[in-house]
């Protein structure tokens, strides 16, 4: 059987369409990513282990929070698990967390989209806990990936691609740790070569 490659920062997603279920409408259909980027918009892939779990519904719960926000910047959040759509269907109908999320829930049950993004465990059929960052371009700008036992936080989630966008949209600039929008961002050249925290203190 042939080995799937795992896709690496920096490199181009492959197109992919996958099988959802549209929380906001409440029906099913399908995603595929070069009709976000058409749009010019960012995207979101939010792998989480399994519907009818446990830390699943918090994480989803937590990133449902910030969705709106997301929409509002121009990016496309999509879960992922390995279960069907019809399966998502089922739990949000009875988990109160997932109530009022709005965003769509993709489906992988062939794993495929999961080993391709390195997030597909063997030896329990699940996801790990992975969120991939990918901009218009289709490139892949950033990955997280957990264990299991421990949920991730969705407010460092939308810090992170609101530095992205910046970067983007001012390419001669850089974000510096914890970095969120109106805070001071760098300018790498010679002048700034051993005084970064200087130039930090100094807000210039």
């Amino acid at each position: 059987m042939e080995e799937t490659k795992v896709l690496s920062i920096g490199q181009k997603v492959p197109d992919s369409e996958i099988n959802v279920y549209f929380t906001d409408k409440k029906d099913f259909g399908k995603i595929r990513f070069s009709d976000v980027a058409k749009k010019g918009n960012w995207l979101i892939l939010f792998f989480y282990p399994a519907d009818y779990t446990f830390v699943c519904p918090t994480e989803l719960a937590d990133v449902g929070s910030i969705y709106p926000e997301l929409k509002k910047e121009g990016i496309e959040l999509v879960s992922i698990s390995t279960d069907t759509h019809f399966v998502h269907y089922a739990w949000t109908g009875s988990e109160k967390l997932l109530s009022d999320i709005k965003y769509p829930m993709g489906s992988d049950p062939t794993h495929n989209l999961s080993k391709a993004f390195g997030v597909y465990d063997e030896e329990s059929g699940l996801c790990l806990r992975g969120t991939f960052i990918i901009d218009p371009d289709g490139k892949l700008l950033a990955s997280e990936v957990n264990y299991f036992p421990v949920g991730r936080n969705a407010d460092e989630l939308l810090r992170k691609i609101k530095a992205f966008k910046y970067v983007r949209e001012n390419p001669a600039n850089v974000c510096p740790a914890k970095w969120s929008p109106g805070k001071k961002t760098l300018t790498p050249g010679k002048d700034l070569v051993g005084r970064v925290g200087e130039r930090l203190a100094a807000g210039v």
